[in-house]
């Protein structure tokens, strides 16, 4: 298993549907420790780590609120959802010996810190895991754009995507046995194919920024602490 590092400073994308496992909904433990083991081994290896979490194990908000809730209170309850994934991931962390703070762009100051960038980067500094909740604090940004956002205003050398996959693919590879997988691929292919990696805001944000993102397969045991030692994993989105 990788014990060095590449990245001295990283951005981990995790989806809210990681924590249910197989299940549809909720935070399943077997698979939260699952994780929280993973980014253990990771954090190991001396990495500084920012982690991002989604809430679409919770709510969904573009396919729950039907007709009886609009836009933008169907995002700000998406942004509770995922303080809820934030606060399990940093009790199952901790469980583990691993620090960490969580921050929230939506302030809650029982559950958690409000998002102060000079504050997270101390606590980075200081070797803690932050969790970084509420998404960007504003409706109809999504998850994977607060990931591109905060990795960029922390500094980090990469955004992490970790996903059900094992890589970006030209078409689903669940339903189209002849798709492609990438090994590499460029922000404006990503773009221009929309290959759904992620949102076009996160993709532009970390192309301006000349952010690399790698997408890779979370079930596969060891992929974090490869990606973070700089190992083959997945797809690497960069500028060229």
């Amino acid at each position: 298993m990788p014990s060095v590092k590449k990245y001295s400073r990283v951005l981990l994308k995790l989806s809210g549907e990681s924590l249910c496992g197989e299940g549809d909904h909720g935070v399943k433990p077997q698979a939260l420790s699952s994780i929280v083991a993973e980014i253990k081994l990771a954090v190991d290896s001396g990495v500084q780590m920012g982690i991002v979490v989604g809430g679409g194990n919770i709510w969904r908000g573009e396919q729950d609120r039907g007709e009886a809730i609009g836009r933008v209170t169907a995002d700000y309850m998406g942004m509770l959802a995922t303080l809820m994934n934030a606060l399990a991931l940093q009790d199952a962390l901790e469980q583990l010996g691993v620090p960490t703070r969580v921050q929230t762009a939506v302030e809650i100051n029982k559950l958690a810190e409000s998002y102060i960038r000079r504050r997270s980067i101390r606590h980075l500094e200081k070797g803690r895991v932050v969790i970084f909740a509420g998404g960007t604090g504003n409706p109809y940004f999504t998850t994977d754009t607060a990931a591109a956002l905060r990795a960029v205003e922390i500094e980090a050398e990469v955004v992490l995507k970790a996903t059900k996959v094992d890589g970006v693919y030209s078409a689903d590879p669940k339903k189209d046995k002849s798709a492609e997988k990438f090994d590499k691929l460029t922000f404006m292919d990503s773009i221009k194919l929309r290959l759904k990696v992620m949102d076009a805001t996160a993709l532009t944000l970390c192309m301006e920024n000349c952010m690399p993102v790698v997408v890779f397969d979370l079930a596969v045991k060891g992929n974090i602490a490869r990606a973070v030692a700089g190992q083959k994993v997945g797809t690497l989105i960069a500028t060229e």
